[in-house]
């Protein structure tokens, strides 16, 4: 089957093969021909398979005809995050290069004033993060009465990022009769719940079983010590066993401060590193993806914020420096490589501690995870209390100051710290109790003595023979 077949516009075709696609992948095949029939469509598909182009093309085709009016967007696309908004507008401008649309971009950390005057210039395509474009709408600068298409992607990222009561109160802003396009990776029962709710008979188009991983990925489980360096250090060898064949990488982290951690040690140890979490503004954001995709960049270094949709397509490794918590995210995760039927590796480091957290990896994605060398229960007392390893991948060189992990010189400084402040505090006591045995010697006679002195002063002192004549009274006889 050729894109031709599905039923897209000469403009949409023309875009398309310029683009150099030719074939449609299968979530693409079989939710277009709906999509162009105006049915909702439940879409669900592993990440990387190409659920964007599956709206966004038909969306292009039905825009040909009619036209926007000003604060009444004719279609509302809602996204996670700001990367996936813009991603999708990058999209739209790609394939629809042969239409004359207007495309606005609501999200946060750009200025109200240059999106409200895009508004009223009047919107064919409205991309939003459901925050962001609620602002708008209580501003009265949007009205969502013309909305005939409406698109809730990454809707089980919706999910884990709180969004569900914000697209339940825009559903009931839209018109009923819209159309109705909902696509996801997962399908947890919030979301079974909320289809339900707001997709009229939908064409339910499942390319794959939910929250199943590529088999174009080749996917190693590393056992790890607990020690934070021991899991720097493992990962240093990891990039550097894989040579050549890492062109590039994605690096997962679940707390955005251990992502400026890992990234200041890759950049200590000379590895070509950025960063990339939720506390960066929307300008750094996109200019630290921008410099990845075109390779500027080795590693990437990252929070959940890039788990989820980014088209970066020829990613060849992925290292979950954590394990997800979450057993849906690393399905996520590695999905950003092995993208458009390329081959990927996806390494993840594992201590004891993420036990229970890899056997909820292995019950969803219905696999038993495979190990680089050996499990948890190969790892010996000696990982477990390593020491820190001397210089980049392991070399036996005397480790410099500055190849010293940031967590291990806190905690020798902290060690040092502690064992001067117990002696000085051994010290003190010793001279307080040398100073109180001294003043209690002294303290007694100079007690007696001012007792003494204090005897002496009230003393009565009589007149002597000198008696003055008013205190001479006669006796009477």
């Amino acid at each position: 089957m050729t894109f031709s077949d599905l039923g897209l516009s000469p403009k949409v075709l023309s875009a398309v093969t310029d683009a150099g696609y030719t074939e449609p992948t299968p979530i693409q095949a079989g939710a277009i021909p709906h999509a162009l029939a105006g049915k909702d469509v439940l879409g669900i598909a592993q990440t990387g398979t190409g659920k964007t182009a599956s709206f966004v093309l038909p969306m292009l085709t039905r825009l040909e005809r009619g036209r926007a009016r000003a604060r009444m967007p004719r279609t509302l696309i809602l996204e996670p995050t700001r990367e996936l908004a813009a991603q999708v507008e990058e999209n739209f401008v790609k394939y629809g290069k042969n239409h004359r649309l207007n495309i606005a971009l609501l999200i946060g950390g750009v200025s109200f004033d240059e999106q409200e005057k895009k508004l009223e210039r009047g919107a064919d395509v409205l991309i939003a993060t459901p925050g962001r474009m609620l602002d708008h709408f209580e501003r009265g600068k949007l009205l969502l009465t013309g909305v005939e298409i409406l698109v809730i992607d990454e809707a089980d990222r919706m999910l884990d990022m709180g969004f569900i009561p914000d697209i339940e109160r825009i559903c009931k802003l839209i018109p009923f009769t819209r159309q109705t396009l909902f696509f996801s990776a997962t399908m947890p029962p919030e979301i079974t719940k909320l289809t339900e709710q707001f997709l009229q008979g939908p064409v339910r188009v499942e390319v794959s079983r939910p929250a199943t991983t590529a088999t174009n990925i080749t996917q190693r489980f590393v056992k790890v010590g607990s020690k934070p360096w021991d899991k720097r250090e493992k990962l240093r060898k990891l990039i550097d066993d894989e040579g050549e064949t890492l062109k590039n990488a994605i690096i997962f982290c679940n707390r955005k401060s251990e992502v400026a951690t890992l990234f200041r040690s890759l950049a200590r140890h000379e590895y070509d590193a950025g960063a990339l979490h939720g506390d960066m503004d929307q300008r750094a954001r996109m200019t630290m993806l921008e410099n990845f995709r075109k390779g500027n960049l080795k590693l990437l270094v990252a929070s959940d914020v890039a788990a989820r949709g980014l088209d970066i397509p020829d990613v060849s490794h992925v290292f979950n420096f954590d394990v997800p918590i979450h057993a849906d995210d690393y399905v996520h995760r590695i999905g950003r490589t092995g993208r458009a039927g390329r081959s990927g590796k996806a390494f993840t480091l594992v201590s004891r501690a993420d036990q229970k957290y890899v056997d909820a990896i292995g019950k969803l994605i219905g696999r038993e995870p495979e190990w680089l060398d050996g499990d948890l229960s190969t790892l010996s007392a000696e990982d477990e209390t390593a020491e820190k390893p001397r210089g980049r991948g392991g070399s036996k060189r005397a480790p410099k100051k500055e190849d010293s992990d940031v967590g291990e010189d806190k905690g020798r400084k902290a060690e040092a710290g502690k064992g001067r402040r117990e002696a000085i505090k051994a010290e003190n006591t010793e001279r307080k109790a040398r100073h109180d045995d001294a003043s209690q010697a002294e303290r007694r006679p100079r007690k007696q003595d001012q007792r003494r002195e204090r005897e002496e002063d009230n003393a009565v002192v009589g007149f002597g023979d000198d008696v003055p004549a008013f205190m001479e009274i006669g006796v009477k006889g």
